[in-house]
């Protein structure tokens, strides 16, 4: 009995061998017969591309020469014209694109002297025009300084200095840009003296000479206040409507309309 079984047990091993090697020959052929399908398939699709193109075919000697009796096939192909010979070598000519001339222009022109007057008044605004020049800017270094000394006195409590220097600086340069910004300063430096008359004049010049500069609104707001101060409710009640109605959606239009809704709640 124990023979028996050793004997199928080897049986058992060589069945499995076998068949390991028969299944390992199948992959082989399998593999190779996918190859061997793969460069058809590439030598077929050559072929087609080649149709396409018009690939020439080699003339056999059949079909493009005439062998004369008694010559060889050499001879037939020595006398058989070559590609190279039947087409004769192109040149390449290349075109220039052709210019359009342009339209002559008449380049006489008339040229008069100027007079002898016209060339005095000439060189007369040229000198008063290079003279104004550093004249000029000496003004606004001066123009400058003036505003910086009101301001810096107005910062160090010299409230009268400063406003007399910035209301002379108003007065001096009208036309600079920080003349409005001089006067709103001032008319803020005389609320704080409590004159607040003196105070309201000031301010009121600034919305009269400058409606369109940038201390406008805030000067408005400053009138109002001051006819407050000073008992004159009514009066200020109509600066508040007139910033309301002429400058809506502004800060000062929302602390105007503030100040009104004060006044009429009890």
């Amino acid at each position: 009995m124990a023979a028996a079984s050793l004997c199928g047990c080897a049986t058992d091993g060589v069945l499995k061998a076998e068949l390991q090697e028969l299944t390992a020959s199948v992959r082989a052929l399998r593999a190779e017969n996918a190859r061997i399908e793969a460069r058809i398939d590439r030598l077929e699709r050559e072929q087609k591309v080649g149709a396409a193109l018009g690939t020439p075919k080699a003339p056999s000697p059949s079909a493009s020469a005439k062998v004369a009796p008694g010559a060889t096939v050499t001879e037939a192909h020595k006398s058989e014209p070559t590609a190279s010979s039947a087409v004769p070598p192109l040149t390449i000519i290349k075109l220039k694109p052709k210019r359009e001339s342009a339209t002559p222009l008449s380049t006489a022109v008339q040229v008069e002297e100027p007079s002898a007057d016209t060339v005095t008044e000439l060189n007369a605004v040229a000198e008063l025009k290079a003279e104004a020049a550093p004249e000029a800017d000496s003004t606004d270094d001066a123009a400058e300084e003036s505003f910086a000394r009101g301001e810096t006195m107005l910062k160090t409590g010299n409230l009268d200095g400063g406003v007399a220097v910035l209301k002379q600086f108003a007065t001096d340069w009208p036309r600079h840009p920080k003349a409005d910004n001089a006067l709103y300063l001032a008319g803020l430096s005389l609320m704080a003296t409590k004159d607040f008359e003196a105070a309201e004049q000031v301010l009121d010049s600034v919305t009269r000479k400058y409606p369109a500069g940038d201390a406008l609104l805030d000067a408005l707001l400053k009138v109002a206040e001051c006819r407050m101060k000073m008992n004159r409710p009514e009066q200020a009640k109509a600066v508040y409507q007139q910033i309301v109605q002429s400058y809506p959606g502004t800060q000062a239009a929302s602390f105007a309309q503030a100040r009104l809704a004060d006044r009429r709640s009890p």
